[in-house]
């Protein structure tokens, strides 16, 4: 099920509260809005986040930063046929939840064309557990000072 980040506090999913507030720092980070995510509540879960941009290498293809619970962070471009996404490189690292500037320092790389951040193919960071783990795992994270712009 994908759904907006919008959610009621009595919402079923157990990690979507730490999921949201995660989304919430890296967004904040890259000085874009909530609005711009999707979350899939599948396993494995998911995230989608529209950025208003295009990369140099890809000057027609719009392009999303995209989350999930097995492989962490990865950039990916818009397909014109509305066919699946095209994943163009991963993050990678040792955490699905790694700080915002890591994730604000990834895309810089991206607009830069600096291949020495990521990597092409895809990390296994951890297994997809059960909602409760992802939940666990999240609000374990370190709080990290907040972004000054």
């Amino acid at each position: 099920m994908t759904a907006s980040l919008h959610y009621s506090t009595g919402h079923p999913h157990p990690a979507i509260a730490a999921l949201h507030a995660y989304l919430a720092e890296v967004t904040n980070a890259l000085a874009i809005g909530l609005e711009s995510c999707t979350v899939d509540h599948d396993t494995p879960v998911s995230a989608y986040i529209a950025l208003d941009e295009r990369l140099p290498a890809y000057p027609d293809r719009d392009v999303a930063l995209l989350w999930d619970e097995v492989h962490g962070w990865s950039a990916a471009i818009e397909t014109h046929s509305g066919e699946d996404l095209i994943v163009i490189r991963y993050l990678g690292g040792t955490t699905i939840a790694p700080p915002p500037t890591q994730i604000t320092r990834f895309l810089a790389a991206l607009r830069d064309d600096d291949h020495r951040v990521g990597r092409l193919d895809p990390p296994t960071i951890r297994t997809a557990g059960t909602l409760a783990d992802l939940d666990t795992l999240l609000r374990a994270r370190q709080p990290w000072p907040p972004v000054r712009r």
